[in-house]
């Protein structure tokens, strides 16, 4: 299918819509932050964690521009569907990352952000393994083969799961490793220096997908801590240690430098404080943890338990 013209959405690209003058915020203590009132209060003007100097190297995705001027970030994260899409965007991310030092993690999502233009998963596996959307990475390819900054492609992540939030998740294993190694294959030949992620969520079976020692630099995974979801599913909230252990426990074997690839928390002061300080500290527990990459955005999709879309940006808008 035709890649037409939807602009891809990063800091750089709206930075200039959001200053800090359109967040106003409550008055903060000593250490930056409001003071409590109240347990499970949300009094927290800005949560973004804490970067430890001698801690887990950080990066975000950043659509708002909160990170802009952080010092310490050491990845722009973009997400980029592989149709209905400007790729000239490729070029103002690479500019905008340079400029700041900071290494450029593309995840590719086999689908349009467009539900009008998407297929079923079946479709979509098929069409994929025909190489149909072929000429669909290679266009992107050969944008960032132009790209000066470090590069990290993710294609087609979280695969393990089935809950149907992705198109291409839940495939035969056989199939997704094809269409993964077809696509880094492709991406490797128009950029060289190019690492690869492969990025399941942490969930059991993730193993069945693994693509092989060669086809993976790193290793990804997905972590979110919601508070009133964690009291329904667990019984009591839980820490960034408690939610990262499962997936890092199926994946450390692998023996390949580990991310979380997405991260994102959100509940009040008391669930959140600990988070904040947790994501960058190394830990023991988890020796081949190298870098956690915040999604600094409201979530695409709605969760379970009626708990609709968390907003797991930094920056919270005061409520009037």
């Amino acid at each position: 299918m035709q890649i037409t013209r939807r602009k891809l959405l990063f800091a750089g690209g709206a930075a200039a819509a959001f200053t800090a003058g359109m967040y106003p915020v409550l008055k903060l203590d000593a250490q930056g932050v409001a003071p409590m009132t109240s347990t499970g209060m949300k009094t927290l003007a800005d949560k973004r964690p804490t970067l430890h100097a001698d801690g887990i190297r950080f990066g975000a995705y950043d659509p708002h521009g909160d990170f802009t001027g952080q010092a310490g970030v050491a990845t722009e994260h973009l997400f980029l569907p592989w149709e209905d899409v400007d790729l000239d965007s490729l070029a103002l991310a690479d500019a905008y990352a340079m400029e700041r030092k900071r290494n450029v993690l593309i995840t590719v999502e086999p689908w349009s952000w467009d539900v009008n233009w998407r297929l079923t998963s079946d479709e979509l596996r098929r069409k994929v393994m025909r190489g149909d959307y072929d000429q669909n990475m290679q266009a992107i390819a050969a944008r960032m083969s132009a790209m000066k900054s470090p590069l990290i492609l993710r294609w087609g992540q979280e695969m393990e799961d089935t809950s149907g939030r992705f198109s291409w998740s839940g495939w035969n294993p056989r199939d997704y490793i094809a269409a993964y190694r077809r696509m880094v294959d492709m991406t490797r030949k128009a950029v060289p220096g190019v690492k690869v992620m492969w990025s399941p969520k942490g969930m059991d079976g993730l193993r069945a997908y693994y693509p092989g020692d060669s086809y993976a630099d790193l290793v990804g995974l997905s972590v979110f801590g919601l508070e009133e979801y964690d009291k329904i599913e667990y019984g009591a909230p839980q820490t960034f240690t408690d939610l990262l252990r499962k997936g890092y426990g199926l994946v450390e074997n692998f023996n390949k430098p580990v991310w979380v690839a997405e991260l994102g928390y959100e509940g009040g002061d008391s669930y959140v404080r600990p988070w904040m300080n947790d994501v960058t500290l190394k830990q023991a527990d988890f020796p081949k943890l190298e870098e956690v990459v915040y999604f600094n955005d409201k979530d695409v999709h709605p969760w379970p338990h009626n708990l609709g879309r968390p907003d797991w940006r930094v920056v919270r808008p005061a409520k009037v």
